[in-house]
């Protein structure tokens, strides 16, 4: 019979060896024993094609007068468990080197190790396919905002957000949420963005989809699904599925933790992590990463307990009463730090201090504007002038970064302060020498970096005089603008490292909106006018020129200047591969995306080297 007759299901396959028919309770022999001298055959032939191949072998045959013949090889299928078993099986007996292990697994399909899957032996009614924005896959009943998804998930029931695109204000629903879809936005989006952080799957930009907040619908022709009904997200796939599917959980295996070690000792490239959470950090410090690379201050505004509180900061008109608010959020940022810097201890942790428009933290509704106004003492009528005034047309190159702490210098000097302070607690609980590195956003020259360098500087003295001990402490900039790039060399004359915040430059080298271009990134990616979508894999000929003429100038300036990439291309690995071809210093990415970078970064290094240079 041929083989095509088992895959039919004409015949009933019969096992290979008699252990294997013993174990399956076959009623019919096995090759064994029924050709015991062509099974010998069989067995040297598939023993030497695995060893030329240098592989596990997916082997096709056929048995004619007690005659073996050999029709088709190839390199076998195999999940990525069995792919880590095979590779490191083979390493051990010495029929691949370690290094050849390392290069035969594809980094991306670490993610199925990482994050629960779907079930695929489970029935499903597939609603839509959109982007997938963060892997893994989650079950629950949706929701329609950030409020129901925290209530509903505190009386145990599992939820999915559904939005049409999520804001910081957010954050509390997502963190509540099994997963998050939206119908705008794209791989770099906010939702997409925060997802990856926080390991929870996410789908985005599926526009076919109609969200109905205020209906608390979601609508696709005729298919209507209302708060409450179950819905299934498989964030790596971007699909979406009505009703429940069951999910698979990921299981670590020790194969994996040997392949981490032997990745860690190819390659060159340090593997950081974006973290502002303790939870995140630790999750991070669990999957290897050697530092934080990327603290974003302004989600630990967000929290329940102090977005009140900020809210009647950027709301105050004069100074003083911005420092009343600034002093109540003094102390919480300062936890916050110690709490990171307890975690990493002596590794580096690289805040950046506020980057976003002060708009992102307007309230939203009228309720939350009424709990502002009387916070503020002001009516009604002046809470929503002043939230008038504090609209920007385009945000995004507008009254944020270090615009914004250099035009209100009291808010970065509380963050400063708090680092410091912060520091210094840690430093005298643990005996351990924490070296905060502060990070400055949004700089497009020296000026700026030079004014910001002073004030750094003041509070430090000042923080030193309080304590009376010597706070060490590494200053640099996050290069986003163009400009920042063609001025590198100037900067690195007051910047000991450079992060580039390639989610930013992205948009200001192509000029394209990370949430808006999903709607015609696709058919740009179609019509050969894109090779990739530029904020999942690195835009090489624009972005990446900026990079390597920032690095050549900043290393000119400063030759011990330490250079890396704090963006979502972090966790890439073909933009890895271009990290290292640069000679970066280090990589950052999302705690989940930590051992994919780290097995990138190896194969990055091995591929330089094979090819002579270093």
């Amino acid at each position: 019979a041929q083989g095509e007759d088992v895959v039919a299901g004409i015949r009933t396959p019969q096992p290979m060896t008699r252990l294997a028919a013993a174990a399956a309770k076959a009623t019919l022999p096995s090759m064994e024993d029924a050709m015991p001298e062509v099974f010998q055959q069989f067995v040297q032939v598939a023993a030497t094609l695995e060893n030329h191949f240098r592989d596990m072998q997916d082997i096709e045959f056929t048995v004619q007068h007690n005659k073996l013949w050999m029709l088709q090889t190839r390199g076998g299928k195999r999940t990525t468990a069995a792919a880590l078993r095979i590779a490191i099986a083979m390493a051990e007996e010495g029929l691949i080197t370690k290094e050849e292990a390392v290069r035969r697994i594809n980094p991306a399909s670490l993610d199925q190790l990482l994050h629960p899957g779907l079930d695929p032996k489970a029935p499903r009614q597939r609603l839509t396919k959109a982007l997938p924005a963060s892997p893994g896959a989650a079950s629950g009943a949706a929701v329609f905002d950030a409020d129901t998804a925290t209530d509903w998930a505190k009386r145990g029931q599992a939820v999915i957000l559904v939005r049409a695109e999520t804001s910081p204000e957010d954050i509390h629903g997502m963190h509540a949420a099994k997963g998050i879809l939206t119908s705008r936005g794209g791989m770099t989006s906010h939702a997409a963005v925060v997802a990856r952080g926080m390991g929870r799957p996410c789908v985005v930009g599926a526009t076919d989809l109609k969200i109905d907040g205020q209906k608390r619908t979601l609508t696709l022709g005729n298919t209507i699904c209302r708060e409450g009904d179950k819905i299934t997200l498989d964030g790596s796939t971007g699909e979406v599925f009505l009703g429940e599917v069951p999910t698979i959980e990921p299981k670590l295996s020790g194969d994996f933790a040997i392949l981490m070690q032997w990745a860690d000792a190819c390659r060159t490239l340090k593997i950081f992590t974006n973290a502002e959470t303790p939870h995140d950090a630790r999750v991070a410090r669990q999957f290897g990463a050697e530092g934080i690379g990327l603290c974003r201050t302004e989600h630990m505004f967000f929290h329940e307990d102090r977005i009140l509180v900020v809210r009647m900061m950027i709301f105050a008109r004069e100074e003083g009463q911005r420092q009343a608010a600034l002093a109540l959020l003094l102390p919480m940022q300062r936890d916050d730090f110690a709490e990171l810097f307890r975690i990493m201890g002596e590794l580096p942790v690289m805040v950046r201090l506020l980057d976003p428009p002060l708009h992102e933290f307007l309230p939203p509704t009228d309720k939350e504007l009424e709990e502002v106004a009387r916070a503020c003492s002001i009516s009604l009528t002046e809470a929503r002038q002043r939230a008038a005034e504090l609209h920007e047309t385009n945000p995004m190159l507008g009254h944020r970064g270090c615009r914004l702490g250099i035009t209100y210098p009291e808010i970065y000097a509380m963050q400063i302060r708090a680092i410091f302070e912060a520091q210094q607690i840690v430093r005298k609980e643990t005996g351990q020498n924490i070296i905060p590195q502060i990070m400055i956003p949004l700089i497009h020259g020296k000026p700026e970096m030079v004014l910001l360098e002073k004030q750094v500087a003041s509070i430090a003295a000042d923080v030193e005089a309080e304590h009376q001990t010597k706070l060490p402490y590494i200053l640099g900039t996050m290069i986003e603008l163009p400009r920042a790039a063609l001025k590198a060399g100037e900067i690195a004359e007051h910047a000991a490292f450079f992060s580039f915040g390639t989610n930013d430059l992205t948009q200001t080298t192509l000029g394209l909106s990370r949430d808006d271009a999903a709607s015609f990134l696709g058919k740009y990616q179609e019509l050969g006018l894109l090779e990739h979508d530029p904020f999942v894999t690195l835009d090489i000929g624009g972005v990446g020129e900026l990079i390597k003429i920032a690095s050549e100038r900043g290393r000119a300036a400063r030759p011990d200047i330490k250079i890396g990439i704090c963006g979502e291309h972090g966790g890439d690995p073909a933009s890895i591969a271009f990290c290292q071809q640069v000679g970066m210093d280090y990589v950052s990415c999302s705690p989940y995306r930590v051992p994919i970078a780290r097995l990138a970064a190896a194969q990055a290094a091995l591929a330089l080297k094979k090819n002579g240079e270093f």
